[in-house]
């Protein structure tokens, strides 16, 4: 994929995911790169930046004697997700819009 993803698709990417389970951080990377070539240098500000603003909240589970930190979905979050899927849906009209030659509003 030759054009950049932008952090908003990413951050709601992640948001996407983690309505269906909860996952820990390599997990979510893994998950992601099914879809945009990214990196775990990438998704983890992102991870960071959504817990920040409490759009995601962790909790730790013992792993082979380590411990994993899973990230959870919060209500805000989900509230996050929607305003990003209803900016992505602007968006993809208004470039599909353009690209195909509707000129008009």
């Amino acid at each position: 994929m030759a054009i950049q993803v932008s952090t908003e698709i990413l951050e709601g990417s992640v948001l996407a995911l983690l309505t269906t389970e909860d996952y820990y951080g390599y997990a979510i990377t893994r998950e992601v790169k099914k879809f945009f070539p990214i990196s775990e240098s990438t998704m983890y500000p992102i991870l960071r930046r959504l817990k920040k603003e409490d759009w995601l909240s962790t909790y730790d589970e013992a792993y082979e004697g380590r411990n994993r930190r899973y990230y959870k979905i919060t209500e805000s979050g989900k509230d996050r997700l929607n305003e990003i899927k209803q900016n992505w849906q602007e968006l993809k009209t208004a470039t599909d819009n353009i690209l195909e030659g509707n000129n008009e509003e």
